[in-house]
């Protein structure tokens, strides 16, 4: 019978469009089609930290395809508006320009700029990136000490970019989970440190933004 892989891979997407579903907004794609997510209640940033990551990866994207034109592949990223740039450029001097486009936007507060000199990636690599995603992001949903909807998943030729705002325990634990995912060449940990005692206040939204 081959119903049981089948099943598993739809078990896999089912996961990954409840993560989708449940965690920050995604990240939008510069030359390969653009994706954005929806804001939700349940998340360790504060409301106005949501709506400034949707503006910033909208606007970013937005400024890299000005400066680069349809001849990069550009992932932006944003979480607590850190921006993370991935993908792949023509040229080294794309990267800065790419990187200095990114920077001009409102309420970008840093920057990581993972891009790399080659030539763009197939459509089978991305969405094998988009499945590793999607197989990380339903782990993280089983896992029971974890809280997925406090991580941000990308995913780049195989190496997983994790985010979030979480504790020492919760980054490693979610480190460990990626790279037992199959496919998974590398995990990139880009995580901001809270203590356990900010964990319940990190998990409700304040009225005031900070």
């Amino acid at each position: 019978m081959r119903l049981q892989p089948l099943r598993a891979t739809c078990a896999v997407l089912a996961g990954a469009s409840l993560m989708l579903a449940l965690s920050a907004c995604a990240p939008l794609v510069v030359g390969g089609g653009a994706v954005v997510g929806t804001l939700v209640a349940v998340d360790r940033r504060t409301a106005g930290a949501q709506l400034d990551d949707e503006n910033i990866q909208l606007r970013a994207a937005s400024r890299i395809r000005e400066a680069l034109g349809d001849k990069a592949h550009v992932n932006v990223t944003s979480y607590n508006r850190q921006v993370l740039l991935t993908g792949e450029v023509p040229a080294l001097a794309d990267i800065d320009r790419a990187q200095q486009a990114a920077a001009t936007v409102e309420n970008v507060r840093g920057l990581i700029n993972e891009l790399a000199v080659m030539p763009a990636s197939s459509l089978g690599a991305r969405s094998n990136d988009t499945y590793i995603t999607g197989k990380v992001r339903a782990s993280l949903v089983d896992a029971q000490d974890l809280s997925a909807t406090a991580f941000k998943v990308t995913t780049e030729r195989g190496v997983v970019y994790l985010m979030g705002r979480v504790t020492q325990r919760e980054a490693q634990r979610a480190s460990d989970i990626a790279r037992g995912v199959s496919g998974v060449r590398k995990v990139v940990r880009m995580f901001e440190t809270i203590s356990e005692s900010e964990v319940p206040r990190a998990g409700q939204q304040p009225n005031k933004d900070n």
